[in-house]
């Protein structure tokens, strides 16, 4: 039995060296699995472990819709990924169940100190309720304007600067009788958004909470959504009430519109149907304050949490993922602003005109971000259910412009207030 016991005691030693010796294995969850960017991370996870022969990446792509479910299963159930897909949308969630692992530290004293876009830092930052940095940045969205650039040269009309511009050119643009209209509006879902990402464009107010309050009921806001609203079935096709994303791009991409306010998310759909030569794109519209007030898309970043065992590998790997090649090598193909500003004189960036527009608005110091309150648990509810059917009303002519922020305004100030005394 003694030298049973010895034997078992020698088996099971070297099995904890071989386990020590071998390669240290990283769980890495991609928060938007699919065929539109596995292929990218399998590619970059491939060029890590040739570098990195100690460290092998376990790749588990989960789709956007129901990631963040996944991830509060998992805290829940203490069997978090080492290294996590994260966007600003739900970063605060995951920061309020203590999660995460600051970042601060890691940059300051790594090799991507100085080397990330401040406005894309800053965005991340404003996520969280201490300032911390919870995950590092690797790719930034922006709103833009889509427009035909064919359509406005045949018409000798300038590329518009304001929103008095851009409604003047879309009713210019707008000939019903040949099915042609010179803006879109995106009524149905995801509208709320768009709409105050618009309304602080034009306004120029430069903060989402003023004194505790919301400002979104401020009257200049007000001023540009009934601009908008002026604009339907004037300028615009009359289905635009019910429109989401789909029916929007597709009556872009299909000729119907002449413009159209998206992000550059739908670059690889736009110009697949149209092309460079007929397609153009350029910031939101300033309003008559003259001032770039931009609200930003939620920032993609990486984060590693608390609960991995590996945590040097993990911040290897989020390290490598944000580095000048890899964040290069990934927005290239997704078409998106990196956040790695060694990137910036890439030549595909000067081969994308709205990546290089749009980077061009972030990295000026004009430019005034006005983060909306992603962090608040309550905001999607608020901007989708019970926002959205209030501005078809406002698209009908059934509610005043005012009337509509006034009530968005007073449950955003409650969710803030409520979430400060949480705090």
């Amino acid at each position: 039995m003694k030298r049973l016991l010895v034997a078992l005691a020698l088996v099971l030693s070297a099995c904890s060296a071989g386990g020590q010796d071998g390669p240290t294995t990283v769980t890495f969850w991609d928060n938007n699995g699919g065929p539109g960017r596995t292929p990218i991370y399998q590619e970059l996870i491939k060029r890590f472990e040739a570098a990195n022969p100690d460290i092998k990446i376990e790749y588990v792509g989960i789709p956007s819709s129901s990631v963040q479910q996944k991830y509060d299963t998992a805290i829940a159930g203490g069997s978090t990924p080492d290294v996590g897909g994260v966007t600003t949308s739900y970063l605060a969630h995951l920061v309020g169940q203590d999660a995460l692992e600051p970042a601060d530290d890691r940059i300051e004293n790594g090799a991507l100190k100085g080397k990330l876009l401040p406005g894309l830092l800053e965005t991340v930052r404003q996520t969280a309720p201490d300032g911390k940095l919870y995950a590092v940045p690797a790719s930034g969205n922006m709103d833009i304007i889509w427009y035909r650039s064919d359509r406005f040269e045949e018409n000798k009309i300038p590329e518009p600067v304001t929103w008095d511009d851009l409604t003047k050119a879309a009713v210019q643009l707008t000939r019903p009788a040949e099915n042609q209209y010179g803006f879109t509006i995106r009524g149905g879902a995801g509208s709320v958004f768009q709409l105050l990402s618009e309304a602080y464009s034009y306004s120029g107010v430069e903060k989402f909470y003023e004194g505790g309050k919301s400002t979104v009921a401020d009257p200049r806001n007000a001023e540009l959504v009934r601009k908008v609203a002026e604009l339907y079935k004037k300028a615009t096709p009359e289905a635009d009430v019910n429109n989401s994303y789909t029916q929007m791009v597709a009556q872009f991409t299909g000729g119907t519109v002449a413009m159209m306010h998206h992000n550059l998310g739908s670059t690889a759909d736009v110009m697949k149907a149209l092309g460079p030569e007929r397609v153009a794109a350029m910031p939101l519209p300033k309003g008559p304050s003259g001032k770039r007030t931009v609200v930003p898309n939620p920032t993609d970043g990486f984060a590693v949490f608390k609960g991995s065992k590996n945590r040097d590998a993990s911040w290897k790997f989020v390290e490598f993922l944000t580095s000048a090649e890899s964040n290069g090598y990934w927005n290239e193909k997704v078409g998106q602003i990196p956040a790695n500003t060694d990137v910036r004189g890439a030549e595909w960036i000067q081969k994308n005109p709205a990546v290089k527009m749009a980077l061009g608005v972030l990295e000026d110091p004009a430019t005034v971000l006005v983060p909306a309150p992603v962090y608040l648990p309550e905001y999607s509810s608020i901007t989708k259910t019970d926002t959205e059917p209030l501005y078809q009303k406002v698209l009908l002519g059934q509610m005043p412009a005012q009337e509509f922020l006034d009530q968005l305004a007073a449950k955003l100030t409650t969710a803030q207030q409520d979430w400060e005394k949480r705090k």
